[in-house]
């Protein structure tokens, strides 16, 4: 078989199987471009920490600039295929305009910078929780340099912020791509007051209608779960919610929408929680 037979074979299986996605306002969402904004995004939350670019007081401002518009013209494109996309799977008639789904990621993208002083205040509460939960941290910024639970904590807060105002898709990329990296799953969904440290983190699964109130402590392996439920129930609450001062620790499992871990209760390890846990309550295996 020659080489052309070769990649007529392989494009005759795009038109059959499909599996492609062409560049255009119409295509789906592309994970490259939605990775490159989230690295742009992390650098405005702690610039100069993780990349080799000299910061000081004379070219932050350009930097961040430089950082701001390119965030802008290609999260707008990217929010504007993905609603485009929802559009089509949900109404053949296509009666948004190609448009008006452009004005509105715009607005979402200008939202989102607009946001990131707020973020970068619940972000730094949540090194500070990092310091203070953490005997073996030596400093905030080695916190912020080294903690995958971090990580994974400033990106759901990005990403969350783009799933509150109803984009689609993205957010999900963008959580599976921090996932891949630290080992740490949260849903975009999940709702995560302030002071929030992942000790350690590997395994860490939270779900998509999961709340959890502040100054929560968690470490690795611990799961906030739904129990298998019909597809037809997903928009209903299928997680776990965790008031304030709660510490759970490692390969804690916790299911159920109805189940609330009580304030200032501890959680030990390895155990199997479905049912309400008064506050101030210690539970461990027997």
């Amino acid at each position: 078989m020659t080489i052309d037979s070769m990649i007529n074979n392989i494009l005759d299986s795009y038109k059959e199987f499909g599996g492609i996605n062409e560049s255009g306002v119409e295509s789906f969402p592309n994970r490259e471009n939605v990775v490159d904004v989230l690295h742009e995004l992390q650098f405005l939350v702690f610039p100069g920490y993780k990349n080799a670019e000299e910061i000081n007081s004379e070219n932050v401002k350009y930097v961040t600039g430089q950082r701001v518009n390119k965030i802008i013209s290609i999260l707008t494109k990217e929010i504007q295929k993905a609603l485009i996309y929802e559009v089509e799977s949900c109404d053949s008639k296509g009666e948004v305009k190609n448009s008006h789904c452009f004005g509105l990621a715009e607005k979402t993208a200008l939202a989102l910078i607009q946001e990131i002083p707020k973020i970068r205040r619940l972000v730094h509460l949540d090194v500070i929780a990092a310091f203070n939960g953490d005997p073996a941290a030596k400093s905030d910024e080695e916190v912020i340099v080294s903690y995958p639970g971090l990580d994974a904590i400033v990106v759901h807060r990005l990403s969350h912020f783009l799933y509150s105002c109803g984009v689609p898709v993205i957010p999900r990329i963008m959580s599976e791509y921090i996932h891949s990296r630290t080992g740490i799953d949260i849903h975009p969904g999940a709702t995560i007051g302030e002071g929030f440290f992942i000790d350690h983190g590997t395994g860490v699964v939270i779900g998509e209608t999961t709340v959890i109130g502040n100054n929560v402590k968690i470490y690795q392996g611990v799961t906030l779960g739904a129990l298998s439920v019909k597809k037809d129930l997903q928009d209903k609450k299928r997680h776990p919610t965790i008031e304030d001062d709660v510490t759970i620790y490692a390969n804690a499992t916790i299911l159920g929408g109805r189940t609330v871990i009580g304030k200032g209760s501890v959680i030990g390890g390895n155990t199997w929680i479905m049912k309400s846990v008064p506050p101030y309550s210690t539970v461990s295996q027997n």
